[in-house]
C-alpha cells in the first residue's frame, strides 16, 4: 500500500517534469507562443492547490477511498484529454483539470497514513514515502527527454494516462478505507467550516505546516533557478547540469533515508529541529559564497547540496507532526499543508529570477529567507 501511496503523491513531478522537454513541440504543433504554453504549467500547479482544498475536507466527511478512486480515474481521463487537445486553450483547461484530479492522490496519501499511524511510525512512513516519491523528479525529465522524440508530447500524455490507470488499479486492489464512519464529520458546509476552524486554530499545526512549506520554498527556489545558475553563471554543460541536479536529488533522498533510520533514537521534533538548523546554516553559507563573488564554484555546489540534503529531514517529520496535531480532520489538515506548499512554490518561482540568468543573489536570498521563516515557525508557533 505504501508504494501505491508514494506513486500517487508523485503525480505532480511526473506530470510536470516528463512534459517539460516537449514544450517546444507543443508551441509548434498548436501554433502557440511561449507564454501561452507556460500557462499549461501554471494552471496545472493551480489545479493541484485548488484540488487539495476541495478534496481533503470532503474526504473527512465521506471517507478516503471513494474520492481517491474517483480522483485517480478522472486524472487518467484528463490525461487523455490533454493528449488529444486541438488548441493551446483546450490544453490549458485540461491541464487545470488534470491538476485538480491529481490532487486527490497527493492529499489523500497523507491522510491515509495519518488515519492509521502517528508519532514515530508516521514520521518514518512519511520519510519512506518521500524516498520513493523523491525518485520521480530525477527520473521524470530523463524519461520525458527520451520519449519526446519518438512519440512526441502527445505520447508523453498517453504515458501519463497509462500511469494513472495503473495507480487506479493499485488503489482499488491495495488501499482500503481508513476513515471509519464513526470518525467522519459529515460532508455539508457546516462540517467543512468546523473542520477548517479546528485545523486553522491549532497553533502547533500551523507552526509545523509553515516549517514544511518554507522548507519546500527553499527547495523550489533552488529548482526554479538551478539551470540558469549552473549553466549560464557557472558554465556547466547541459549534461553536467543533469549530473549535478541528479546528485542533489540523491542528497534529498539520502536525507530521508537517514532520517527514517534515526527515528526511534531521536524524536521527529528533534530531527525536524536539526534539519531546519542545518538548512539555516547552509543557507547562510550559500549567501556568503554568493556575496563574495569570486570563483567559488565548489563552495556553492557544497552549500546547495547541504541545503537540499537537510530538507530531507524537514519534510517527513514536519508532515507527521502537523498531521498528528489534527487527527480528527486529517484530510483538511493535509489539504492546508499541500495548498500552502504549492502557494509558496508559486510565489518563490518568479522571485529567484529577478536579477536575470547570470546572478545567484536572488536565489540565495530567497533560500535564506525561507530557511529563516521555517526556523521562526518552528520556534514561535510550534513550541
Amino acid at each position: 500500500m505504501l508504494c501505491t501511496l508514494a506513486l500517487l503523491s508523485a503525480i505532480a513531478p511526473l506530470a510536470t517534469d516528463m512534459y517539460l522537454p516537449g514544450l517546444p513541440q507543443v508551441s509548434a504543433d498548436l501554433s502557440a507562443d511561449a507564454s501561452s504554453v507556460q500557462l499549461t504549467l501554471t494552471t496545472f500547479m493551480a489545479g493541484l492547490a485548488v484540488g487539495q482544498l476541495l478534496i481533503g475536507p470532503l474526504s473527512d466527511g465521506i471517507g478516503r477511498r471513494r474520492p481517491l478512486i474517483v480522483g485517480t480515474a478522472l486524472c487518467a481521463a484528463s490525461g487523455a484529454l490533454c493528449a488529444t487537445a486541438g488548441s493551446v486553450e483546450v490544453l490549458i483547461a485540461t491541464r487545470f483539470l488534470q491538476g485538480v484530479c491529481g490532487a486527490a492522490g497527493i492529499v489523500l496519501a497523507r491522510a491515509v497514513i495519518a488515519d492509521r499511524t502517528s508519532g514515530d511510525t508516521a514520521a518514518r512512513l512519511f520519510s519512506i514515502m518521500m524516498i520513493i516519491g523523491g525518485i520521480a523528479p530525477v527520473v521524470a525529465p530523463l524519461a520525458g527527454g527520451a520519449m519526446v522524440d519518438p512519440i512526441g508530447w502527445r505520447g508523453v500524455f498517453w504515458v501519463l494516462t497509462a500511469l494513472a490507470v495503473i495507480m487506479l488499479v493499485g488503489v482499488i486492489l491495495l488501499v482500503p478505507e481508513t476513515l471509519p464512519a464513526e470518525r467522519r464529520h459529515g460532508s455539508g458546509f457546516g462540517a467543512l467550516a468546523r473542520n477548517a476552524r479546528y485545523v486553522l486554530r491549532n497553533r502547533r499545526f500551523l507552526g509545523y505546516t509553515f516549517a514544511f512549506a518554507c522548507g519546500f520554498g527553499a527547495l523550489f527556489g533552488y529548482i526554479a533557478q538551478s539551470s540558469f545558475v549552473f549553466q549560464d553563471m557557472l558554465g556547466f554543460s547541459p549534461a553536467m547540469f543533469s549530473v549535478v541536479f541528479a546528485t542533489n536529488a540523491v542528497g534529498l533522498v539520502g536525507g530521508n533515508i537517514v532520517n527514517a533510520r534515526l527515528i526511534g533514537r531521536w524524536t521527529p521534533r528533534q530531527l525536524l529541529g536539526g534539519g531546519v538548523t542545518a538548512l539555516l546554516v547552509a543557507s547562510v553559507a550559500l549567501t556568503l559564497v554568493v556575496a563574495l563573488g569570486d570563483d567559488l564554484r565548489w563552495a556553492m555546489l557544497v552549500s546547495l547540496f547541504s541545503i537540499v540534503t537537510s530538507i530531507g529531514f524537514v519534510f517527513g517529520n514536519a508532515t507527521a507532526l502537523a498531521q498528528g496535531e489534527v487527527p480528527d480532520a486529517a484530510g483538511t489538515g493535509s489539504a492546508v499543508l499541500g495548498a500552502l506548499q504549492f502557494t509558496v512554490g508559486a510565489v518563490v518561482s518568479p522571485i529567484v529570477g529577478l536579477a536575470g540568468p547570470t546572478s545567484a543573489v536572488p536565489m540565495a536570498v530567497t533560500i535564506l529567507t525561507m530557511a529563516v521563516l521555517s526556523a521562526l515557525s518552528l520556534r514561535l508557533l510550534a513550541r
